[in-house]
This record gives structure tokens, C-alpha cells and sequence, in this order.
């Protein structure tokens, strides 16, 4: 017998080995508001079906949880998938971004012809048929060779080109049916557990929608976002343009000694639409009605402070003075700062800023005067003025850089068309594989880890600790105003995951396994394996990645 502590009960109870975790459910009373989809066993994430040998701590997760989401709505790609090898024998499916609170993807069918409202409704009907009869998802562990073989047989090429770099003796995949499938991570034990989920057309394509994570009862909203379509499109034409979709193509591409090109065509394709942006910018403040204020803003860790700086320069090279400032320096002091229920500071609320200062600023600047702008002591937590003054000059432009750019309560009584917004995002194009996506924001926070280990500010465990808060604010402060920009960059970078993964594995393999962060570092471990790594010697002293790897020019 074997001893199950349940997270959930903080209780324990003993069990004969290879009971699953399915059969412990039913013995541990705790409230479920929602189906519960998965479970973390000794902080790594598993799947119902998961069968237990020795004592662990367990704790069981609905969609509410990040890692019980993610089992969610990979279990949701395989039923989009097997409906549409149904429906539409010998077509092709590409999981392709998350977006409008759902999952964007393209059904190729095999005569190449354009998917119909009819063909939507088969489809539909397909899915909810395979849930209604509960059909369990198989999971086979196999040696990689075999599994190389099976997908190669399928003509599933970008699976076989996955599999070949991954280094690993054996793999698992998945069945439904007939019907066989690779999946990074777990899936729910059948079809029967997915019934909140809604397909529609999107663009040129279809929108999966999933449930809401507040509420898993219900749909997610839909959020009409074409520019960051458009940037998803403008990435994958990059892509084309370098003639690589997937992890597997990168890798081979590595492998083959083109990493270096790779580097180079990164960097010229980035720093072509920063000159775009600067040339717009130009045209604008040209204008009969022009621009003064450029407004930037974007996540943590997106890059906002290089992207400035080339930015600026780029600028320059257009024969304007750009003039830099930060929201942060008009944050209130430390002891204003609004704070959450529990009486720790909300960093990351519009209140944290002066915002009627800061407009009183613009404005004073806008009409010619001179300002004595402030700067905030990030050590004594007060807002100081050290000697720093902004006049704007003919040809002056001036920049402004933070979380809060782009809400408009920070320059309403601005004039619109004295303003140019910028989002940067980092919007992760390529796939592992065609259904399997890459969680943007997978992307921006291992830079964050990076980062702050190199820069002694946290280790990996408190960065991730730090994570859900920081994503939450994302959510409510910076997210809801990127539709509003004029122009959006998206700063990923084709081929950085092979390079932040020197960096990264080290770092977190320090998180220790008896901590909650440790699910995490574990998932992304397993992630960032699947990158044949580059060294970063390549990557020069501008590039948006050495702001967080360290070695950047720009200071």
C-alpha cells in the first residue's frame, strides 16, 4: 500500500500501487464548482489516467488552473482534429495562434477548396458526436523510431521532423479512435470531459473558442482583433520567407550549419519594420495635422526599452529628435501606491502613475515650454527631480514608454492626431508542430527568467512565483488597448528559443521540486528540449534579445 496526500483535502489515504488518479477522485470530498480535468503529482502536471507507484502529494485541477487549461484545450485540438480526418478525409489541420479568446487555425481540405458555411456545420456536428459517445483518449509510450515511423506513414512530416531532432529513446502519443496524434502534454481521459467549446469562422480561417478561465461553464468572449491578425499574418510570411514553420524545420535547418543566416535574417526582417515604423512616424509629423507624441507600450518583457532605442535611432536617420520618457517616472510615491484587498502594492494599476501630472507635462511640452520632468527613485520609493528638463525643439519628437502608454486616461485632452500608439508583443509564430502551438506568453516569460537571474534581481522560482500577477495585470491594464495602436512590432524571434536554452535549462533546474513553482519549471524544461540549441555569440550587441541575455550596447 501506498500513502496519497490530496492538496486539495489536506488529508491523506492509503492505496494498493497502480491505482489511477481517476479512482482516487471518487475518495477525496472537496468543492468542484467545475469538472476537474487534471492533477499535479508532486508539482508536475498529469493526466487522470496517470497511475500512482509510490507515495506523492497530488492536486487535483480544473480549467480554472493554467495546467489544467492547457490538458484542456489539447484534448480539444485532437477532437478538432479527428472530426475534420472524418469529415474531410486527407485534409490537413494547423493549430495556429491563440486569439479572440480562442485558438485560430486552417482546415486544408484535400481538393484545396475554401471551407463552406455547410462544411463548418459538418464539422460542428462531428465534434459534438465524438463527445456525446465519450471515446477514451489511448496513450501509447513507444520507442521514437516506432513513432518516426507511424507519422511518417500518416504523412505527417512536421511530427517526423519533430521527433528525429528530439534526442529522446522513447516517445508517447495518442489515439482517439483510429485516429493517432503527438501531444507535448496530457490529455483528459475522453471526449465526454469537453463540452464547453464552440467553432466559427474567422478571417480566412476558424476560430476554436474555449471556455472561459474565470468561469470554465461558459464561452471565453470573443475579442474582434484584426491587427494582432494581421500581425500573426505578417509573421507567418516571415516564415515563408525563411521557409520554416515548425521546431522540426528550424532544428534541421540548425543542424545543417545555417544558424548563423538564420540569425542575420531575424535580425534584418526586425529592424526592416522598425524602419518602417520610424518612416511612418516621419510621413506623420510632416503632416498638415502632425504628430508629436509617440506612445509605446506592450507586456513584460516584450522589449520595450531596445525597441525604443532602435527605434529612436532609426529616427534620427530620418533627421528627427526623438525625446525619451518613462510612465515609471511619474509613478506616486511608494506610500500612495494603491494597494490590493490583502494590503500589498498594485505596481501595476493606472493609479500608480500621476496620470493628471503627466498630462499637464505633455501638454506644457506640446505648446513649446521647457519641463522639468521628474525621476523616480526605484530605491526610496519617491518620485525625485534631478536636473532633467524636455523642451521640444523643431524636429523633436517626443517618445513616451511604459505600461499605461496607450490608455487613454493618460492623454485625453491630447489631440489624436498628435499621438502615434505603438503595441510590441511577442507573438510566437512558429509550431512545434502543426497542433501543437506555442503559448506566446511561454515565450516572454522564459526571457524573464533569464533576465532576472542574470541581472541577481530574482531566481527562477520568484520570477515564476511573480508570473500569474504579472499576466493578470497584462489582462486588465495593457491587453484591452492594443487594437487602438496605429502600428504594432511583434518582437519574436524565429530562432531564440534555441538560443535562451543555454541559458534557461541551467536556471531552471535550480527550482527545487517540493515548491509549487517547480510545475512549472518542469513544463518548460520539457518544452525547450525540443530546440537544438545555438550559442548566442552571433546574436549582436542590438539586438532585442540581448536585453535579456545580457550584452547589450544600448545602455
Amino acid at each position: 500500500m501506498l500513502q496519497v496526500y490530496c492538496k486539495n483535502t489536506k488529508t491523506s489515504r492509503k492505496y494498493p500501487e497502480g491505482t489511477s488518479l481517476a479512482q482516487m477522485l471518487e475518495d477525496f470530498e472537496f468543492d468542484r464548482p467545475y469538472p476537474i480535468v487534471s492533477a499535479k503529482v508532486n508539482n508536475v502536471s498529469q493526466g487522470l489516467k496517470f497511475k500512482v507507484y509510490q507515495n506523492k502529494d497530488i492536486e487535483f485541477l480544473d480549467v480554472r488552473e493554467a495546467s489544467g487549461a492547457r490538458v484542456y484545450c489539447r484534448s480539444l485540438c485532437f477532437l478538432l482534429f479527428k472530426a475534420a480526418t472524418d469529415v474531410f478525409p486527407g485534409s490537413r489541420l494547423f493549430m495556429e495562434h491563440p486569439i479572440s479568446g480562442g485558438f485560430f487555425c486552417h482546415l486544408r481540405k484535400a481538393d484545396d477548396t475554401d471551407l463552406t458555411p455547410e462544411d463548418l456545420t459538418l464539422l460542428k456536428a462531428q465534434m459534438k458526436q465524438l463527445v456525446e459517445k465519450d471515446l477514451p483518449f489511448h496513450r501509447y509510450d513507444v520507442q521514437t523510431e516506432r513513432a518516426i515511423k507511424e507519422f511518417r506513414k500518416s504523412g505527417y512530416d512536421d511530427k517526423v521532423r519533430l521527433l528525429e531532432t528530439s534526442g529522446e529513446a522513447y516517445t508517447d502519443y495518442y489515439t482517439l479512435d483510429n485516429t493517432s496524434d503527438y501531444y507535448y502534454g496530457k490529455l483528459v481521459p475522453s471526449t465526454g470531459y469537453l463540452t464547453v467549446w464552440d467553432i466559427q469562422p474567422l478571417f480566412d480561417g476558424i476560430l476554436l473558442r474555449l471556455p472561459d478561465r474565470h468561469d470554465p461553464s461558459v464561452l471565453a468572449p470573443f475579442v474582434d482583433q484584426p491587427k494582432t491578425y494581421e500581425m500573426f499574418k505578417e509573421n507567418l510570411r516571415w516564415n515563408i520567407i525563411m521557409g520554416l514553420n515548425t521546431v522540426g524545420d528550424v532544428n534541421h535547418s540548425i543542424l545543417e550549419g545555417h544558424a548563423s543566416e538564420l540569425i542575420q535574417i531575424a535580425e534584418a526582417l526586425q529592424e526592416k519594420k522598425i524602419v518602417q515604423i520610424a518612416e511612418e512616424i516621419d510621413r506623420r509629423y510632416r503632416a498638415e495635422d502632425p504628430v508629436k507624441v509617440v506612445l509605446i507600450t506592450g507586456p513584460s518583457s516584450s522589449g520595450k526599452t531596445t525597441f525604443c532605442k532602435r527605434l529612436s535611432i532609426q529616427l534620427k536617420a530620418c533627421g528627427l529628435k526623438p525625446l525619451s520618457m518613462s510612465t515609471d517616472d511619474y509613478f506616486v510615491n511608494r506610500l500612495d501606491t494603491p494597494r490590493f484587498p490583502d494590503g500589498s502594492f498594485d505596481f501595476d494599476n493606472f493609479d500608480t502613475v500621476d496620470h493628471a501630472l503627466m498630462e499637464a507635462d505633455i501638454k506644457k511640452m506640446l505648446a513649446g515650454e521647457e519641463v522639468n520632468v521628474p525621476e523616480f527613485n526605484f530605491v526610496t520609493g519617491l518620485r525625485e527631480y534631478n536636473g532633467k528638463k524636455i523642451k521640444l525643439e523643431p524636429g523633436c519628437i517626443l517618445i513616451i514608454e511604459g505600461i499605461h502608454a496607450l490608455n487613454p486616461g493618460l492623454t485625453a485632452e491630447i489631440p489624436d492626431a498628435a499621438k502615434f500608439k505603438i503595441f510590441i508583443n511577442t507573438l510566437t509564430g512558429i509550431l512545434l508542430d502543426n497542433h501543437n502551438w506555442i503559448p506566446t506568453s511561454d515565450n516572454r516569460l522564459l526571457r524573464r527568467i533569464v533576465r532576472d537571474y542574470n541581472k541577481g534581481a530574482f531566481s527562477a522560482r520568484e520570477s515564476i512565483s511573480q508570473w500569474p500577477n504579472v499576466r493578470s495585470a497584462e489582462e486588465k491594464w495593457i491587453y484591452p488597448y492594443q487594437e487602438t495602436a496605429d502600428m504594432m512590432f511583434n518582437s519574436a524571434y524565429l530562432i531564440e528559443f534555441a538560443v535562451l536554452k543555454n541559458h534557461a535549462e541551467p536556471i531552471l533546474r535550480s527550482v527545487p521540486q517540493n515548491c509549487p513553482e517547480y510545475s512549472e519549471a518542469h513544463r518548460l524544461l520539457k518544452f525547450i528540449h525540443y530546440f537544438t540549441p545555438v550559442p548566442d555569440k552571433e546574436i549582436p550587441a542590438t539586438s532585442l534579445l540581448r536585453e535579456f541575455l545580457g550584452g547589450s550596447s544600448f545602455k
